[in-house]
């Protein structure tokens, strides 16, 4: 009996409980040439071996690890392995249409694919936290993305507003009054009347740590205290903000070394 030929191309694809993010999309192809079609998402893509040439309207292009791609909303495009490669692995977030602005659009068309180091990193870290995302994490990673594609749309240099000590503090207060409940970026941008990645730099600038890193640090410590109370964890994990008990053991194990249970049960005995 033969053996089945095993498929040549993979692909893995899930939507994740974050705004904004309808699809993400893991492939690795080989031999294969997508038609033309379009999306009504923006595309933001980078290839982690191979490379790919894609025609974007009247445009053709090409793709490599050292690059980052955006395909605009409404604009068709195809997609195919390079002659050289044959094949290629990639990582694809499919962004709601207002991601960004819709007169990018054009200027995405005339600028798909460029250069830029950091940029890239960020993307690819930010689909490393979209296998378990958080709240504040992802919110901050997406904005601060969107910030430097709009940047090289834009075709000006990165540019940032001078953190704002003050802002910090009130971040920090925004923060504190939503520790045990559910503090989103966006909500304290309207409220604070800056931006998302502003609130973020000047956060991290004035206190040293993410306004996500300070959430959790929070929150473990009001766990600490509750556990030592006689609290279960389940009860406490709720209590304090987390999602589920595993998403709490996971930060709590990281934060004080050991599981919250064993951290209940290790007070000496009495004399």
């Amino acid at each position: 009996m033969d053996e089945p030929v095993p498929e040549p191309s993979r692909a893995v694809a899930w939507r994740p409980k974050v705004p904004g993010i309808s699809e993400v999309f893991h492939a690795r192809i080989v031999g294969y040439r997508y038609p033309t079609h379009c999306h009504d998402t923006w595309t933001v893509l980078i290839v982690d071996d191979g490379a790919i040439r894609y025609d974007l309207d009247t445009r053709h292009y090409g793709a490599i690890g050292e690059t980052v791609t955006i395909l605009p909303p409404g604009v068709a495009h195809n997609g195919y392995p390079s002659e050289r490669f044959g094949r290629f692995h990639k990582r694809n977030l499919y962004l709601n249409g207002d991601f960004l602005p819709h007169d990018l659009v054009g200027p995405a068309v005339d600028a798909s694919t460029f250069r830029d180091r950091q940029l890239r990193t960020a993307i690819s870290r930010l689909h490393d936290s979209l296998r378990a995302p958080e709240g504040l994490d992802v919110e901050a990673r997406l904005a601060l993305i969107a910030e430097r594609l709009q940047q090289h749309l834009q075709r000006r240099a990165p540019t940032a507003r001078e953190p704002e000590p003050f802002i910090a503090g009130q971040l920090r207060a925004y923060l504190d009054a939503h520790i045990t409940g559910k503090a989103v970026l966006r909500d304290a941008a309207e409220l604070l009347d800056r931006s998302i990645p502003h609130l973020v730099r000047s956060f991290t600038r004035r206190y040293r740590i993410s306004p996500h890193a300070y959430v959790i640090g929070a929150r473990i410590d009001l766990a600490r205290k509750l556990l030592l109370q006689g609290q279960p964890v389940a009860s406490v994990a709720a209590e304090v903000g987390f999602h589920d008990q595993a998403h709490f053991t996971r930060h709590f194990r990281r934060h004080v070394s050991i599981p919250p249970a064993r951290y209940a049960n290790s007070a000496p005995p009495p004399d």
